[in-house]
């Protein structure tokens, strides 16, 4: 256990919607996107409801999440209907605790395999059990294709493409679980987190990560084909017909969302972007 956990003296308080930080210039709000997906319509309603009730602007963050700020404190139920309204709070339960990253051009180009659609099996087993609601707000999976993009992050629980039809688990940042077909890994993952709330305790002081646990997970030799590495993505085209927007310093601007299609899916980067679609050659 670090030095952090051993004297942490208060539970997680990592903000949603329905619990906001209170900051200098207002009530903070944060909400999840799985693996970054987001309905274009979805983002321009969250602008619509920023620049009425907050700063104005849409806040990416380094886990691909958007946040709102500005707004008042308390939020009351107009602001906090008008951010349900963006339909980007589909279990309003565990709003918290969807904390699922995804290499970002999984599915799309490069990869060895695509996990879009383990994250949402793991989406939807994380919101099918009533007890993982209790997960801490900062409790992280990472899902890697395979290109090394997200290996590096730190993490609670995640895994690592091995092949088209493989992956290796990870448990905490430092060890990793056995090779396991893709369609095994939502329901594994969903079994750990179950077993970290079974072992972390009650109160202020129970760890909010898997590092924090005062006893390693078994873990497993790391299988050599998770020794992989991908650069952050840069601006520019992607693949035909795909951009990468990177957004300064995160803040997405009523022009900058001007600029962005209406309709369609993109998808928010770790990396303070966008994939846009483009239909110019």
């Amino acid at each position: 256990m670090d030095e952090q956990a051993r004297t942490r003296a208060r539970g997680d308080l990592c903000p949603g919607v329905f619990r906001p930080w209170s900051a200098d210039d207002g009530a903070l709000v944060r909400l999840r996107l799985v693996g970054g997906a987001i309905p274009a319509s979805a983002l321009h309603r969250l602008g619509e409801v920023s620049r009425t009730y907050g700063d104005g602007d849409v806040h990416l963050t380094a886990r691909a999440n958007l946040q709102v700020r500005g707004l008042p404190d308390p939020l009351g139920t107009e602001v906090e209907e008008a951010l349900a309204s963006t339909s980007l709070l589909p279990h309003p339960t565990h709003e918290l605790v969807r904390n699922i990253m995804v290499s970002p051009l999984s599915g799309v180009a490069g990869g060895r395999a695509d996990l879009r659609p383990v994250a949402a099996a793991l989406d939807a087993g994380l919101c099918g059990h009533p007890s993982l609601a209790r997960l801490p707000g900062r409790f992280l999976f990472v899902l890697d294709d395979g290109r090394g993009d997200l290996l590096d992050r730190t993490l609670d629980l995640g895994c690592v493409a091995v092949s088209a039809g493989e992956a290796q688990l990870r448990l905490g940042s430092r060890a990793w679980g056995p090779v396991v077909p893709l369609a095994e890994v939502a329901p594994r993952l969903v079994g750990l987190a179950r077993a970290f709330l079974s072992v972390r305790g009650d109160g202020p002081t129970a760890p909010w990560h898997i590092d924090e646990l005062p006893a390693s997970p078994e873990a497993h030799e790391r299988d050599p084909r998770t020794v992989v590495h991908s650069e952050p993505l840069g601006a520019g085209r992607v693949t035909p017909g795909l951009d990468h927007v990177v957004v300064p310093h995160g803040l997405l601007t009523p022009e900058h969302l001007a600029d962005l299609p209406a309709e369609g899916s993109l998808v928010v980067t770790p990396w303070h972007g966008l994939l846009v679609p483009n239909d110019t050659p």
